[in-house]
């Protein structure tokens, strides 16, 4: 549940991919190309972009049953450049059909049958009323027994610090799996070391935690057992939503019965190929192509000694 966007990605002079993205997006997405049911739930413009993002989760097999069409509004998107291998965003989100949801636009049985509602930091920020919907959907979520999944996504452009941290240290403490990028957790925290930022968000009462390191891989914990999983060594191209196809490799992992560290173990190689070529969800992998990288890892040590 959040905001998809529409994607512009600069692959040289003049010439831009379209594309779709935004983070919850990229999870859904990565999910079902591992062969997860996926289901959207969000709200779009009455545009051309809202029309895109719906084909294209239509091609990838996201239901988009629950996603609600707002008259006079329009879609957001985003355009993203590159500048000394790093690559640069800037939006055009404002008063975006998504960020007017409202807690009474969802029922009670919108849950009913999910396995885990994943959700975003993002939400909360975008405006008041999406974190209203994000605190509703949580307790919706809780009552039915669905797990919760959270990736704080923290974006200062959107709101100041403080009360980004408050939001999301209290969110952190009603979840069931929390997914943060470790420059983000050091900033909510004011932790350097991993294995520290991840026995602070343990002690908040997260159960299942993965902490994303980029190249250096996860650090991973299941109800106090800790471990570090590494990540196969590629060249990159564009890191664009490599940590929501993280997400969403690990969470349909977790679906279908994984352990916490396999799952991590799949989901950083699922990242790995993700980063190798252009555009958030365009360089996804499916099922296949992490199976046969694993694979071709196999000799590697993918598991350090526990913690």
């Amino acid at each position: 549940m959040g905001e998809p966007l529409f994607e512009l990605s600069n692959v040289g002079p003049g010439k831009w991919n379209a594309g779709v993205g935004g983070d919850v997006s990229n999870v859904a997405v990565a999910a079902a190309r591992q062969g997860t049911r996926s289901t959207m739930l969000t709200q779009l413009g009455d545009d051309d972009f809202a029309a895109e993002i719906r084909n294209s989760w239509a091609a990838e097999g996201v239901n988009d049953a629950y996603v609600r069409t707002l008259v006079g509004a329009e879609t957001g998107m985003y355009f993203i450049t590159h500048d000394a291998g790093e690559h640069k965003f800037e939006y055009r989100r404002s008063g975006s059909a998504a960020s007017q949801v409202r807690p009474e636009d969802l029922s009670e049985g919108v849950f009913d049958n999910a396995a885990i509602v994943h959700l975003s930091g993002i939400s909360q920020a975008i405006s008041a009323s999406a974190r209203a919907t994000t605190d509703k959907a949580i307790a919706i979520a809780k009552k039915k027994g669905v797990k919760v999944s959270y990736d704080p996504n923290l974006r200062l452009k959107l709101w100041p610090l403080e009360e980004a941290r408050k939001v999301i240290l209290d969110t952190v403490r009603k979840v069931d799996i929390f997914l943060p990028g470790l420059d983000d957790a050091r900033i909510l925290t004011g932790i350097e070391e991993p294995v520290d930022i991840v026995r602070f968000f343990a002690d908040l009462g997260a159960p299942i935690i993965a902490l994303t390191m980029g190249d250096r891989g996860v650090l991973a914990a299941n109800d106090g057992d800790m471990r570090f999983i590494s990540s196969p060594k590629v060249d990159a191209v564009d890191a664009t939503g490599a940590g929501d196809c993280f997400d969403g490799a690990f969470l349909s992992q977790l679906i279908n019965e994984y352990s916490v560290f396999d799952a991590a173990a799949y989901a950083a190689t699922a990242a790995a190929i993700s980063i190798q070529g252009h555009g958030a969800a365009k360089s996804i992998p499916n099922r296949e192509a992490v199976l046969a990288l694993q694979e071709q890892c196999r000799g590697e040590i993918w598991t350090a000694p526990e913690i």
